[in-house]
């Protein structure tokens, strides 16, 4: 005779209901905030009883380190790898970078509200952790490696390599977290993630150059 279920207790697909916990929880925090975000809501969202929410994470603190160990950070650390087997030279470690932040933010449409809402703004939750985690994943690194193609000749001496990182980071971030305003304001609906990609390298590489 098996033993009954307890109360709460997940059936044969947890794995999959925990991702969509995890998937909800990442739709509410970025639109909603975290600490404005309930655990009933999220769950109500995912399509489960709250009581599972506590099952898997226990409660919302466990919820938000879960996403930034299993989310966020996954997405720095593969875009840190690519980095890593690039060598100094400025271009291609722009290329990669702005490539695969477009990719990384196109691919989780919640990431540029959540890093604006709980990252950039002063109070946000995961302010503390841009120092301490994500910092020397991606910014420290590419900050390095702009400082020493810089050294070698292969940047304009007229750029600090950390501010570089810091613009890097605006120029793709922004247009990703502002477009549900300035798609409707020039009413650019067709601008694709390539269109966008294209043009930051352009802007990068030759500014407002005018070619004959």
């Amino acid at each position: 005779m098996s033993r009954p279920r307890s109360p709460g207790r997940p059936t044969g697909d947890s794995q999959l209901q925990r991702e969509r916990l995890l998937d909800a929880a990442a739709e509410s925090f970025a639109h909603t905030g975290i600490q404005a975000s309930s655990l009933r809501a999220i769950a109500q969202q995912a399509g489960v009883t709250p009581a599972l929410v506590n099952y898997y994470f226990g409660n919302k603190q466990r919820l938000v380190d879960a996403l930034v160990e299993e989310r966020l950070l996954p997405l720095f650390q593969g875009m840190a790898e690519r980095l890593q087997q690039i060598g100094d030279d400025p271009r291609e470690l722009i290329t990669a970078f702005v490539r695969g932040m477009s990719a990384n933010l196109s691919k989780n449409p919640w990431l540029p509200p959540l890093w604006v809402r709980e990252v950039l703004c002063e109070g946000g939750a995961l302010r503390t952790l841009m120092p301490s985690r994500f910092a020397p994943m991606v910014p420290l690194l590419l900050a390095q490696r702009f400082a020493a193609a810089q050294s070698a000749g292969r940047l304009n001496p007229d750029l600090d390599p950390r501010l570089l990182v810091v613009s890097l980071m605006s120029v793709v971030m922004l247009p990703y977290a502002a477009s549900p305003i300035w798609r409707g304001i020039f009413a650019s609906p067709e601008i694709g993630d390539e269109a966008m990609v294209k043009h930051i390298l352009a802007l990068l590489e030759r500014g407002l150059e005018i070619t004959p």
